[in-house]
Parts: C-alpha cells; sequence; structure tokens
C-alpha cells in the first residue's frame, strides 16, 4: 500500500470538499499526486479497481470519489479499468475503531464480473486509508477471485 501524503493540512481539506462539499474538481489534483507513484510495472500490467463506498454515501453525495478518483488515475495513466466490486450494507465507518470496521466490512463487498479480474494485477484505489479495513475487506473478495496480485494506492494515509 503507497498513500501519496498524509490526511492533515490541504490534502484533509481536499478530500472533504469532495466527500462532504460536493467539489469533484478536487479529483485532478488528487490524481495528479498519484499518478508519481505508479510503478512501471503497474504501468504496463495493472487493473485499476476503486474501493466501493456504502451505497448511502453514494446516494448522499450523488457519487463515489474512489470512483472517480480511479477512472481519472486509470484515464490519465492509460490503464485498464473495471468497477467490478460491489458494497452491501449501509454502515458508516467514520469514527469506528479498527476492530469495528473489520467486523463492519466481513462480507460487506461482492464481486461482479469475476472474470474480469481473475490472474489479474489489481491496483485498488480508495481517497483515505484510516485502519486499512476496507481494502483488507476488499482485497480477500479479489483473492478469491482468483486476483494474482493486489495492490493498494491512496491519497491520504491517516
Amino acid at each position: 500500500m503507497r498513500a501519496a501524503t498524509d490526511y492533515e493540512g490541504v490534502a484533509q481539506q481536499l478530500v472533504w470538499r469532495l466527500k462532504f462539499g460536493g467539489a469533484q474538481a478536487g479529483t485532478r489534483q488528487i490524481v495528479e499526486s498519484l499518478l508519481p507513484l505508479l510503478t512501471q510495472m503497474e504501468r504496463d500490467r495493472v487493473l485499476i479497481v476503486p474501493a466501493p463506498t456504502a451505497t448511502s454515501r453514494v446516494r448522499q453525495r450523488g457519487y463515489d470519489q474512489a470512483k472517480l478518483i480511479a477512472r481519472q488515475l486509470a484515464r490519465e495513466a492509460h490503464l485498464p479499468y473495471t468497477d467490478c466490486l460491489q458494497r452491501h450494507g449501509q454502515t458508516h465507518q467514520v469514527g469506528a475503531s479498527r476492530q469495528q470496521r473489520h467486523k463492519q466490512l466481513v462480507g460487506a463487498f461482492r464481486l461482479r464480473r469475476p472474470q474480469a479480474v481473475c490472474n489479474k494485477h489489481i491496483l485498488l484505489i480508495d481517497d483515505v486509508l484510516t485502519t486499512g479495513a476496507t481494502l483488507e475487506a476488499a482485497a480477500v473478495v479479489l483473492r478469491q477471485a482468483g486476483a494474482r496480485q493486489i495492490d493498494a494506492l491512496v491519497f491520504a494515509q491517516v
């Protein structure tokens, strides 16, 4: 797992505006900070997959910020993209402990089109890493579907 920056100051404000203020234009700055973190191997052989957001949050915001970031990153880096993970349940993780987050996410993800990830190198994309529970739960589902390798790239880490 790699993060472009720490979750503080300008980075924290950018994420908050994206997630809670409707400032989708912030996606460009986030993607610009992620591009230098892509390795040459990833640029040659990776499949970009967003870590899905709770559907209640998507309905509230009108978009999934991780999908926005992942789609634009894939476009800018000329990499394939698939939106193959679905999230079930409406549990909000803000303020939850690591143990609570892990418990909340057991069985929270389902894979559409498992053939899309079979024997592929997956690069999971998310906006913020707090405890790692979301990425770990998503990785379990991808591994079960036969993903060859799973890495993660996030904009900011708490």
